[in-house]
């Protein structure tokens, strides 16, 4: 395996990626979500790159604009299509013997391809979509505090049966450490139903319903963006993939191994 640096212009703009070369003709391409470097959370996505090269496939991961190594401003990933399609464009010119390319993003980056309609990949492995409504613009700290991010009924329900059988949060509740008026408030929200899918829930549908390649959505048995995701989604879709006991990141020993698994096995898949 050879890794290099290399530079790719975006609407103006110079980004940064990192090449894992390889022999094989169908190559990955690793979307980073929030403000993450392209080394992904505790050097995640530099690992993935190392061990899916090391299989035979290159892969090729960038900072979008505004971010860690790249100019430019950073817009968010509901406005980084921009973003992929030249990171895309850079890796077919630096690997000239790519036939397909399968994309792996986490979090807002599965919903940026997403809302990229599949941005021209071959095929896509998406895990735990985000699928929360922007906040609105904060007032000033000294004013009022920014509101959490709301979530869905069912993962209220799922958090509280967990803390039930949890011996310390049990404590906690005994000892007078918990603000009982808040923990009302919660309570009367996890009895409710789940309501309609966000409107970034249904964009992202929408998005996806047009793109013809093969599908994988991965879901981290533990992670609440995952679970919102799953409140928002139709629960009977057959590309829904869960790993138990798996945090968002997938930083557990077993997690990492089955999210390497799904990933070579969308790239083993195209042929």
């Amino acid at each position: 395996m050879t890794r290099r640096h290399v530079t790719f212009a975006c609407e103006g703009s110079e980004l940064v990626g990192t090449l894992d070369m390889a022999a094989g003709r169908n190559g990955l391409v690793i979307v980073t979500g929030g403000n993450e470097l392209r080394s992904g959370p505790w050097s995640s996505q530099a690992q993935i790159a190392e061990r899916v090269a090391a299989s035979g496939f290159p892969v090729f991961r960038f900072d979008r604009r505004g971010v860690g190594d790249s100019a430019g401003e950073n817009t968010g990933f509901m406005d980084s299509s921009a973003d992929i399609a030249a990171a895309i464009a850079a890796f077919r010119a630096h690997v000239p013997t790519l036939k397909r390319i399968v994309a792996f993003g986490n979090c807002d980056a599965a919903s940026a391809l997403m809302l990229a309609g599949g941005a021209g990949l071959d095929a896509l492995v998406l895990s735990n979509p985000w699928t929360f409504e922007p906040a609105p613009e904060a007032a000033p700290a000294a004013e009022t505090d920014p509101a959490p991010t709301p979530m869905p009924p069912s993962v209220l329900r799922r958090h509280y049966l967990k803390r039930l059988s949890d011996p310390r949060a049990l404590w906690r509740l005994l000892t007078g450490k918990v603000q009982l008026g808040k923990m009302a408030s919660s309570l009367a929200e996890a009895a409710k139903t789940d309501g309609a899918p966000t409107p970034l829930a249904q964009q992202l549908a929408d998005g996806l319903a047009g793109f013809a390649g093969p599908v994988t959505i991965l879901l981290a048995d533990n992670d609440r963006t995952a679970q919102a995701f799953l409140a928002n989604w139709d629960k009977a879709d057959p590309r829904l993939r869960k790993c138990p006991g798996a945090s968002h990141s997938f930083v557990e020993p077993q997690a990492r191994i089955w999210l390497q698994g799904q990933i070579l096995a969308a790239l083993r898949s195209l042929g």
